[in-house]
């Protein structure tokens, strides 16, 4: 029977003959070959009988080949492993030149690894990489479809910028050398494909919130886009994004949404990921050692984890926050980046920081920011300078979530748009919202490949997504 290196270390068949295909990680003294399969961080050890293997064979068992192995999982006589395949015989599937094959049974820089992305996930760092963000999507879907929200897909070509980013792909079938041009000497986009200018999605929220307000609740996954020339180690120009948007749901019930949400999708992966946490937390803490003392965590990866699972977050105004942040003692003493000084000030990730891991000790909810600094359809509250907006702050990394009440009065909603120059024709269907049965509702946004970067401690956001698409950057 075939079996994957998973089930062949979990289950008890030991004294079985079983079938199992691989890849070769390493092949020692013409007899142990750590063979991986994909399905989990370990390597199951396979004794080859070398006096009755053809030669011609064993040559070619060399790391990063593909093999087709049949034996009898027996106890392991060496240290390290319980089980392993005594081999009774052995046929290669694809060979691997040892000369050019680059992911060699040595430590590679992420860089290296990066240029060499089609391969990385043969390396144990990459493989528990992948594996955690395939659960966390698994868990996202979970949850949603155990509370009944009904998943939607948005468009990925749209007329409209959701977000007031400006900063969009834009999606066109004209001739780039010779396109058509109105009277003013302008490219004429009524002649392209949609037939108007349109460019790939910045978020799916505008249109979920459609969806919400008449099957209730939903939400979105999928791939969103920006066009924003940041070559950093947080920026991507693809990333994905999940998008719940909840009729009749104030910020309150926003709030309890997206704390309940991110605490379940994560103790899924505390309870189903057990291996691949403990192997980044290592990873992360030999790390940790190079750093200086002042910049090292303060939490390993799964403490970090548990901190946001078993706490409950603390919700604070944007104002009660701004003054704990005037008066603290890195920004008296100007130990911060960025100073803050008043009330309205955009705050930065090594505020956020602040607040989670020194002040309150514990995930925060951030609420009520200051209109200006916040997105159109975000409701606004009867102060007339603040909005329902709220932003879920954790260890490490600062911001992970940012939602709001929608802005459900049409009136206001012109009003907002017409001091932003956002054209009411442009988005005329979600003013029809407004206009036709219109209630209070909600919802969030979250970037998964941060969710994703704070799940396994990675410091890169290039390495959390299996081809990463960033500034000068589209290879793969």
């Amino acid at each position: 029977m075939s079996y994957t290196v998973s089930q062949l270390l979990t289950q008890d068949i030991a004294f079985q003959p079983i079938e199992i295909k691989g890849w070769v990680r390493t092949f020692r003294a013409n007899r142990f070959i750590a063979l991986n399969d994909g399905s989990t961080l370990h390597n199951i050890q396979c004794v080859v009988d070398f006096e009755n293997t053809d030669e011609n064979t064993l040559k070619r068992i060399t790391t990063g080949a593909a093999v087709h192995i049949k034996g009898e999982l027996v106890e392991s006589q060496g240290k390290g492993q319980k089980v392993e395949i005594q081999v009774t015989s052995i046929a290669i599937l694809g060979d691997s030149d040892p000369d050019e094959y680059p992911i060699q049974p040595k430590k590679h820089t992420f860089e290296f690894l990066r240029e060499n992305a089609h391969l990385r996930t043969r390396t144990n760092t990459f493989s528990a990489v992948m594996r955690l963000r395939s659960s966390l999507s698994f868990a996202i879907h979970k949850y949603f479809n155990e509370n009944e929200f009904y998943y939607m897909h948005t468009p990925i070509v749209t007329g409209s910028d959701a977000e007031g980013a400006g900063e969009m792909f834009r999606v066109s079938a004209l001739d780039p050398k010779n396109p058509p041009l109105d009277d003013d000497g302008n490219i004429n986009y009524k002649e392209d494909f949609f037939g108007k200018e349109t460019n790939l999605t910045v978020s799916g929220q505008l249109e979920a919130e459609t969806y919400a307000m008449s099957l209730g609740k939903v939400y979105t996954f999928g791939p969103t886009f920006r066009a924003e020339n940041s070559n950093t180690s947080r920026h991507l120009a693809e990333f994905w994004m999940i998008e719940p948007e909840v009729a009749f749901m104030d910020l309150a019930g926003n709030m309890d949404l997206a704390e309940d949400f991110m605490k379940s999708v994560l103790s899924y992966v505390l309870e189903h990921n057990q291996d691949d946490l403990e192997f980044l937390e290592k990873r992360l803490l030999d790390e940790e050692k190079t750093k200086p003392q002042a910049e090292r965590s303060e939490m390993s990866l799964i403490e970090k984890i548990k901190f946001v699972v078993d706490n409950n977050f603390k919700r604070v105004s944007y104002t009660e926050a701004i003054e704990i942040l005037r008066n603290c003692k890195p920004n008296k003493k100007k130990k911060f980046n960025y100073i803050i000084e008043e009330w309205g000030a955009d705050l930065q990730s090594e505020h956020e920081r602040f607040l989670v891991e020194k002040h309150f000790k514990c995930p925060v909810i951030l609420f009520d920011y200051p209109a200006n600094i916040k997105a159109f359809y975000m409701r606004l509250n009867e102060d007339g300078k603040t909005v329902r907006a709220m932003d879920i702050l954790f260890p490490g990394i600062g911001e992970m979530v940012g939602g709001s009440q929608r802005e459900e009065r049409l009136d206001v909603l012109k009003e907002k748009m017409k001091a932003l120059d956002i054209p009411e024709e442009e988005l005329w269907w979600y003013l029809d919202l407004r206009k036709y049965g219109t209630a209070v509702h909600s919802g969030f946004g979250l970037g998964f490949e941060r969710l994703v970067m704070f799940a396994t401690g990675m410091g890169n956001i290039r390495d959390v997504i299996p081809y990463p698409r960033t500034p000068q950057n589209a290879e793969f």
